[in-house]
């Protein structure tokens, strides 16, 4: 049995062409929405995945002041963020942080509420951050990626 033979594949940078998608999450549950998202950045729907390797899909959400939270979580779940100061801790519900990404101060694209969630669900080290990036949030029907040729993608069709 000659096991020089048995020669493990990896994938390549210059191999992987990311694609880009369009979602829209009107009327989606916010937990869920972000679930399947999180799969396409990390690359899982592809058959080349590699959990050290950046081989996800850039993913432009609109419609995202349209997001629905199940039960009393708009008012009451509470997320938590510190200064780095003394008595820096803050808190902000879900209500809050959509109400924040309607201020023009904020990058476009980087939606306060939808952040939070995503950085629970993406591995926490360097490949996580870099992820969250390829991630572009807007609260209206229009986005500035269209030179990108994005797919429109049903999220209700994965698993």
């Amino acid at each position: 049995m000659d096991t020089l033979s048995y020669k493990t594949s990896y994938p390549k940078a210059e191999n992987d062409s990311a694609k880009w998608y369009v979602i829209d999450a009107t009327d989606q549950v916010l937990g869920r929405l972000c679930a399947k998202v999180a799969k396409i950045l990390r690359g899982k729907y592809k058959p080349s995945y590699s959990p050290f390797f950046e081989c996800g899909d850039n993913v432009i959400i609109i419609n995202a002041d349209k997001v629905k939270l199940t039960g009393k979580k708009m008012t009451d779940r509470i997320y938590l963020s510190y200064t780095g100061y003394p008595g820096g801790q803050r808190q902000a519900t879900p209500e809050i942080l959509i109400k924040k990404s309607f201020n023009k101060h904020i990058k476009p694209g980087m939606h306060p509420l939808f952040i939070q969630v995503m950085k629970g669900m993406l591995p926490k080290n360097r490949i996580g951050r870099r992820l969250i990036e390829h991630m572009h949030v807007y609260n209206g029907s229009s986005h500035p990626h269209e030179a990108q040729n994005p797919e429109v993608l049903d999220i209700n069709t994965l698993k």
